[in-house]
């Protein structure tokens, strides 16, 4: 049985009277298994949000009322709304049934008259409620103060009621007040009143407000200190098996859907998926009378996460390369190899949050670290865009980003151009931009996701990532530089150019001629320099002299961006957190000092 924890919770804040005002987040969406129990049986059904609730909430002294933007206001038991109609008449009036016969007598029928014309009311004020949300909203709160007022002759109403409110970033929109209609502000107007009603506060009715993320609803409500958050957590491996069980049996054993491998390996593979986005791939499986294969799983997992961010926000990496086509990098590839993979691929205390690579633009960077994804054979979300344009959307973008982390097992977080997707927390960043900056550290940091989130933080422009997220606990802990190739490096990549405009692979001599012409090449030159070669050798129709190739390659100028690219290396020594990483393992303080000494005399050449 399956046991939703945010319904113990939602349920804990109304019994306790901690809050009257409650708001739902994130997967509200989606379905929910309820188990309704007779005499004989057990019957198990996935329903909506709205359903659940109102099967746990169906008290016998509350009455239950459900809201929505494009549907008239509901009551979820019958005869509920003849009980609010008769309380609202006793609370307008302060008749009861019979003093309203009495008063009748005595007044010629005036009583009874005004008894009904309040009916009436009631009634049009519900009518009146459907497509307009600004009545829809007083009505609601006029219904609360009915239920807690008093009437000549005792309550007006016994039960109290719970008001669950659909859709409510409609209603109180985010965004600048003063940009909005006249009908947003008066229902933002209404439900500031209602929700920080000291009579309400101290009531026993409540409110509860579905929205996807608290940030949707305007500050001006969802700020409020009365207002208590309570996140409705995707499915996680248990729900997700419970639900596939579910499924199985339902279906006729002939048209059950077949999979590579067993039920839990089906729950395990598809982390991330929401219960309905589960319903779809095996109902898709069962209509065409195939097998679920573990590619149907990974690529529904990768449609639904880029249908929730957007594919302006993330995107699944799939690196083809693994290390081993990695030219050079000895050094760094046995890093890999040895500390950093392990590392990776641990839990617990002993797993890294992650690291950051650093070094001059054309370094290599990229293709190095999307073969480490590849060797680690786990999902990897490229992050292109966490910011957005719009007002709030920002930290609903991020809010979702969290569920997907939350509901993944093992994710590895590529973040290229590092330095242009997280900005600073000091007093001159936009507060968005701090906001979006604290989170994401905070994320990095967070204990209950070591282990199973990694991020990789690449950048040419290490000294620009905020300090905060390269202290250690976070992506600080490593910070890997990636510099032009040396050595017995640099001479693999000679013979790797060569080698196809040669034919054949340059013998030392060769390599020997061409090393002093190469001195200054990046891992981007070289590869540059092989595609020409190549291009060359396919136009002549036969493989390159040597002299041929030396005369292709002093006929190239190199780009003006040497001073640059010296800043960005000196910045990737001077930030570098391991011995073995540099090209000299022993260096010294002096030598440190000295790459400080350079940074600031490029800089004070407007080198940045």
């Amino acid at each position: 049985m399956v046991e939703y924890e945010f319904l113990k919770a939602a349920g804990r804040i109304i019994n306790s009277g901690q809050s009257r005002a409650l708001i739902l987040t994130g997967a509200i969406h989606d379905l929910f298994r309820m188990e309704t129990t007779s005499q004989s049986s057990t019957t198990v059904e996935y329903t909506p949000l709205i359903g659940l609730l109102g099967t746990h909430w169906n008290i016998a002294n509350k009455i239950l009322i459900v809201y929505e933007l494009n549907g008239p206001i509901r009551f979820m038991r019958e005869g509920d709304q003849d009980k609010l109609r008769n309380a609202w008449l006793r609370w307008r009036t302060g008749w009861d049934s019979d003093q309203l016969a009495v008063e009748s007598m005595l007044s010629s029928g005036r009583a009874q008259a005004e008894f009904d014309m309040m009916g009436r009311v009631f009634d049009t004020n519900l009518k009146e409620a459907i497509g307009n949300p600004t009545v829809a909203l007083e009505v609601l709160r006029q219904m609360c103060l009915c239920s807690r007022m008093g009437t000549p002759n005792g309550e007006a109403l016994c039960e109290d009621l719970i008001i669950i409110i659909e859709a409510a970033d409609m209603l109180i929109p985010e965004g600048p007040i003063q940009n909005m209609s006249d009908a947003d502000r008066h229902r933002i107007a209404i439900m500031r009143d209602w929700v920080s009603d000291p009579g309400f506060m101290n009531g026993d009715d409540a409110v509860v407000l579905l929205v996807e993320s608290r940030s949707l609803l305007n500050d001006r409500v969802a700020r409020l200190p009365q207002i208590v958050e309570t996140p409705v957590p995707a499915p996680d491996e248990k729900e997700r098996l419970a639900f596939i069980d579910w499924f199985m049996e339902r279906q006729p054993e002939d048209r059950r859907p077949a999979l590579w491998s067993t039920r839990d390996d089906l729950a395990r593979f598809t982390a991330g998926l929401s219960i309905h986005a589960l319903m779809q791939l095996l109902r898709g499986a069962c209509h065409e009378g195939r097998a679920v294969t573990l590619r149907d799983a990974i690529d529904k997992v990768e449609v639904f996460i880029q249908s929730q961010l957007g594919e302006d926000v993330v995107e699944f990496k799939k690196p083809e390369h693994r290390l081993d086509a990695v030219i050079g990098f000895s050094q760094i590839k046995e890093y890999l190899r040895d500390e950093l993979i392990p590392r990776f691929l641990a839990y617990g205390p002993e797993a890294l949050p992650g690291a950051a690579v650093c070094g001059p633009i054309g370094g290599g960077k990229t293709f190095i670290f999307e073969a480490l994804a590849s060797e680690l054979d786990m999902v990897v979300l490229v992050l292109k865009n966490v910011r957005s344009k719009w007002f709030g959307e920002t930290d609903v973008i991020f809010e979702r980003l969290r569920r997907v982390l939350d509901a993944l097992s093992k994710v590895l977080i590529f973040v290229d151009e590092a330095d242009t997707q997280f900005g600073g927390v000091g007093p001159e960043a936009h507060a968005t931009e701090r906001r979006l900056t604290g989170k994401i550290q905070a994320m990095m940091s967070d204990p209950r996701l070591r282990g199973r989130v990694i991020w990789l933080l690449m950048t040419a422009r290490i000294h620009l990532l905020s300090p905060d997220i390269r202290r250690p606990g976070r992506v600080g802990d490593i910070i890997i530089p990636i510099l032009d190739p040396e050595g017995e490096d640099r001479d693999e990549f000679i013979r790797w150019v060569a080698r196809p405009a040669l034919g054949r692979i340059p013998d030392d001599s060769e390599v020997e001629t061409l090393r002093p012409l190469l001195t200054e090449y990046s891992s981007a030159s070289f590869a540059s320099l092989r595609s020409e070669l190549k291009a060359k050798s396919i136009i002549k129709g036969a493989p390159l002299t040597l002299d041929e190739i030396k005369a292709v390659v002093e006929n190239i100028l190199p780009a003006a961006i040497g001073l640059t690219r010296r800043y960005q290396s000196l910045q990737a020594l001077a930030n570098c957190t391991r011995r073995r990483l540099l090209p000299d393992p022993n260096v010294d303080a002096a030598q440190r000092e000295s790459w400080r000494e350079e940074i600031l005399a490029l800089e004070a050449k407007g080198i940045h």
